[in-house]
């Protein structure tokens, strides 16, 4: 599929990131290890994703469950990711990248939120391309957090509360961590898993899905084009006869 013929292609494309663990095991090596290769695959899907005209590309970096992970590999991870971003951002700017982070970040560390802020700082003029990374992150913590706003408006004024109980699916969507964002048209976990471990619970309902065995360090460009492909073959109805 070349970047100047686009039939079909996803406005939202989003990545459940797994199997960094499995493939640093099936070559000896601790599993921090394949979260460091796993950098290489993100950079080469957000490539792929500025080439063929994808204009959001979310990636599923680390869960509120994850939190329950042994301490140094969380340590490491949060290590990985202030790097990361302070050796890409540069290159996501010049390309036209908009960086945001989404999940609850009140858990992160004062480092992590400020290299955060910094990075969306930076980028945020940017269109080709919005790169979300969903950090501290889950679907029911999403969801939890929307009601509690929600609730809080209702009790603000008794207009606001009339205007709540008339509104419908798309006024709840404004109260998500991802208000303004498509929702995900594609969603590809790797690893050979199927589920979505509670990950956009909400935004994903009519999002097409594919799982793939590929393990997330050996996920590239080719693998990206051909999750593409499968999704142009896909026929959307949205509970539509057609």
């Amino acid at each position: 599929m070349s970047a100047e013929m686009k039939p079909n292609i996803p406005v939202h494309v989003s990545l459940i990131m797994d199997g960094n663990g499995r493939w640093a095991k099936e070559r000896g090596k601790e599993r921090v290890f394949g979260h460091f290769e796993g950098v290489e695959s993100v950079r080469a899907c957000v490539e792929a994703a500025v080439e063929t005209g994808v204009k959001y590309l979310s990636i599923y970096a680390f869960s509120e469950e994850n939190w329950n992970r042994p301490q140094d590999e969380v340590v490491a991870l949060m290590g990985l990711m202030v790097k990361a971003m302070a050796a890409e951002m540069k290159k996501l700017d010049s390309n036209g990248v908009r960086f945001m982070v989404i999940g609850n970040r009140e858990r992160l560390d004062e480092s992590l939120n400020r290299t955060i802020d910094e990075c969306m700082e930076m980028t945020a003029h940017n269109d080709t391309l919005t790169l979300i990374v969903f950090l501290s992150y889950s679907g029911k913590w999403d969801i939890l957090q929307a009601a509690k706003r929600m609730a809080e408006d209702m009790m603000a004024s008794p207009q606001k509360k009339l205007e709540i109980e008339a509104m419908g699916v798309e006024g709840f969507d404004k109260y998500l961590a991802t208000a303004g964002i498509p929702d995900p048209d594609l969603i590809v976990r790797t690893s050979g898993e199927s589920r979505l471990s509670n990950y956009l619970l909400w935004q994903g309902a009519y999002s097409e899905l594919l799982f793939v065995d590929t393990l997330w360090p050996d996920f590239r460009k080719e693998d990206f084009r051909a999750a593409l492909e499968y999704y142009s073959k896909r026929d959307r109805r949205y509970g539509k006869v057609k």
